[in-house]
């Protein structure tokens, strides 16, 4: 059975290089990033011009999908002004999918009448950089709720606007905020 869920793809993030090394005190690196309205997807090696474009280490993991409710409840949370997206630094940010469900599945985003498949890897954990880049407190507030990490299965194009997620799993849009807590004795 597919499951499909209307979605909105509001950012696709892309960057060259990092920007969050070595110690948030010293303050982020300069490096180009772009918010693109279109993003060339490669299989097994994530998106044309990231960081993460076919770097071995990330071929599992090669882009993150982030849904924008979890940073709207960790602004709420906080008591702090919305975030600006981008700087999570994740790749895809959409509004619309709870993402936990699709670790370890395989899932597809239509958009711009392309499909392109994806296998759930991991979540996204934050890093200390989320206290200094967007609020004190964030970093821990992520925790659960940082995005997924994924690899992509085929090659296409994902357009910002309008999409649709395809999934073999039922997702619950409602909690697309909600933090994922792991069960005792397990990492989330």
């Amino acid at each position: 059975m597919t499951y499909i869920y209307p979605i909105q793809i509001l950012h696709l993030l892309v960057s060259p290089a990092h920007a969050y090394f070595g110690r948030a005190k010293d303050g982020a690196a300069e490096v180009p990033t772009a918010d693109r309205d279109r993003v060339k997807v490669v299989a097994g090696k994530g998106i044309v011009g990231d960081r993460f474009f076919g770097k071995a280490a990330h071929m599992d993991a090669a882009m993150t999908f982030m849904a924008i409710e979890s940073l709207e409840s960790i602004a709420e949370e906080l008591d702090v002004p919305p975030f600006d997206p981008l700087l999570a630094r994740r790749n895809v940010v959409l509004r619309g999918a709870q993402l936990a469900p699709l670790i370890g599945e395989e899932f597809a985003v239509e958009s711009g009448g392309e499909q392109v498949r994806f296998r759930g890897g991991r979540h996204a954990h934050p890093c200390v950089w989320m206290d200094r880049m967007l609020a004190p407190g964030a970093h821990a507030a992520m925790r659960g709720r940082g995005g997924l990490r994924c690899q992509p299965l085929s090659d296409g194009i994902l357009h910002r606007g309008p999409a649709l997620l395809l999934s073999s799993v039922p997702l619950q849009p409602e909690e697309a905020g909600a933090a994922v807590r792991p069960r005792p004795g397990r990492l989330p």
